[in-house]
């Protein structure tokens, strides 16, 4: 069974309705960035920043699925599906992938402020200020902020190195050290691009592109892939 390596950005789940938050202002739903995605702004104030995730968790609570995360999850019949996503939404689960890994965190997660590794499940929408870790200590979003050491990216790159199809889907690989996964590619590997937008790659990495969004974009690839492997 070939082994399919995916890396999905916010375009996948855009066609749920998750908006992809970074406007051409640079702002995030009206908020600077360093405010509410880093840790000076967590610092500065913790309660601006649970309220911004809680908003973000709700939204992707009531949101469901596409096209393209149902595409990936029935993959599995035919291929080694891993899919390696910049997302913080559980949807690529919820669709049926079974090898899911988090670069930049997750929302449905909570992690403590005295202890790194003590992550916690979130059953609701909300984190608040006073909510304690079983160390005592205020929990914070189990996400990768800006200025932070992404912890999963040695993970990641292993997994790349064991492609024999790598997909690229929704992302237009501006968000590093996630964009320079496509340097540990294997040469033998088939690679595939899905944007709609015009997403530069040098040409000798040799990419087939499909400019679609990542619902139809999927529906190319699954058909190309199955008729050719």
């Amino acid at each position: 069974m070939k082994r399919l390596v995916v890396l999905t950005g916010a375009g996948v789940s855009e066609e749920s309705g998750i908006a992809t938050f970074r406007g051409s202002n640079g702002l995030w739903e009206n908020h600077r960035i360093e405010d509410v995605a880093s840790p000076a702004g967590w610092n500065k104030n913790p309660a601006l920043v649970l309220e911004f995730y809680n908003q973000r968790r709700k939204q992707i609570l009531a949101a469901q699925p596409n096209q393209a995360h149902s595409a990936l999850a029935r993959l599995e019949e035919r291929f080694e599906v891993q899919i390696i996503t910049q997302n913080i939404d559980d949807l690529h689960e919820r669709a049926g992938s079974t090898r899911v890994l988090h670069l930049h965190g997750e929302i449905k997660k909570a992690r403590s402020t005295a202890d790194e590794n003590l992550i916690l499940s979130l059953t609701g929408e909300r984190l608040d200020i006073g909510d304690l870790c079983p160390k005592g200590a205020q929990l914070r979003p189990h996400i990768v902020w800006f200025g932070e050491a992404v912890p999963m990216i040695e993970t990641a790159i292993e997994i790349t190195r064991t492609a024999d199809i790598f997909l690229v889907a929704g992302t237009g690989l501006q968000v590093y050290p996630a964009a320079s996964l496509i340097d540990f590619i294997p040469d033998s590997c088939q690679r595939y691009l899905i944007d709609p937008n015009d997403v530069f790659i040098p040409r000798h990495y040799r990419f087939r592109r499909i400019v679609e969004k990542a619902g139809k974009g999927m529906e190319i690839f699954s058909k190309e892939i199955l008729e050719n492997n």
